[in-house]
């Protein structure tokens, strides 16, 4: 063969595998969240929502679960914490490798709930291994006619 057919055969076959053989796509990269908020914030709703299920067999988280919230770009693996009163007191045995949190509070309830999330916010805002990471605050339940604005939260 002449070295003219070895090169373009070569350059062919890079061509011919770079189009069709390209194997598995390089994978995402993920990040570990942590969701918090108290009971009857919306913390499973909007996980559930995110992962594509049917709204209609939500149940309330009792401890803890875990989802991976897939994007095109990036899998969020989510540990979403339960709300109710026996259960944040263990809340910051779950929070390490944490790269992020979501906190979520129904801005439609009441005032004594609104401070006590309020008061369970700027506890995981100073927690040490959180007080360095990015937080979202979700005020969820905007559709109820009771909802405070975020202005308001």
């Amino acid at each position: 063969l002449t070295s003219s057919f070895c090169i373009c055969f070569a350059l062919s076959w890079q061509c011919f595998r770079a189009l069709c053989c390209k194997g598995p796509p390089p994978p995402r990269p993920e990040y570990d969240l942590v969701c918090i908020g108290l009971s009857g914030s919306g913390k499973t709703s909007l996980l559930s929502q995110l992962c594509s299920e049917s709204p209609e067999n939500i149940v309330s988280t009792t401890g803890f679960s875990i989802k991976a919230v897939p994007f095109q770009n990036a899998i969020l693996n989510v540990k979403e914490l339960g709300g109710a009163d026996n259960i944040r007191k263990y809340w910051s045995r779950y929070y390490q490798g944490s790269q992020g949190v979501i906190f979520v509070l129904d801005s439609a309830s009441s005032e004594d709930d609104l401070e006590t999330a309020r008061n369970e916010l700027h506890s995981a805002l100073q927690h040490p291994q959180l007080c360095t990471l990015p937080f979202l605050i979700l005020a969820n339940h905007q559709d109820k006619p009771a909802a405070r604005s975020v202005q308001e939260v």
